[in-house]
């Protein structure tokens, strides 16, 4: 019975590596075994989370400087919009990692350190917009 638990908790169902790296990301993201797709469902993912840093960055950086001084509006206009648009982004990216993640997919590690840098980007961009907004000092 022993054999069986340790054969049980060291054997890998099925993934392309079982190194201790890709095993704390698994278990990070609840990955228990490989997903049954074909990785289809992390590329949409990744292509919704893109596309929402892309419009936070459009209103944030394009319309409201141009539209704020025409509206005669301040920063409380743009900060909320930029909040959720950068937690919609966020949640977006982890939902798609995960999905990498459980497809097993081979560029995973690559895309892990993607999002990395975008979550640093979406981090500071948040924090500029709680400032605006008098919530940060």
């Amino acid at each position: 019975m022993t054999d069986t638990f340790a054969a049980e908790t060291t054997a890998s169902p099925g993934f392309r590596s079982d190194a201790a790296p890709d095993r704390f990301m698994r278990r990070l993201f609840g990955v228990r075994a490989p997903g049954g797709d074909t990785g289809e469902g992390a590329h949409r993912a990744f292509r919704v989370s893109v596309v929402v840093s892309a419009v936070r960055c459009i209103v944030t950086y394009v319309l409201v400087p141009v539209l704020v001084p025409l509206l005669a509006l301040s920063g409380w206009v743009a900060a909320p919009i930029g909040i959720a648009l950068c937690v919609f982004a966020v949640v977006n990216g982890v939902v798609s990692l995960k999905r990498f993640w459980g497809s097993d997919h081979p560029k995973r590690w690559m895309y892990t350190w993607f999002m990395a840098a975008v979550f640093v980007v979406l981090a500071f961009a948040l924090v500029s917009d709680l400032s605006r907004l008098g919530g940060l000092s």
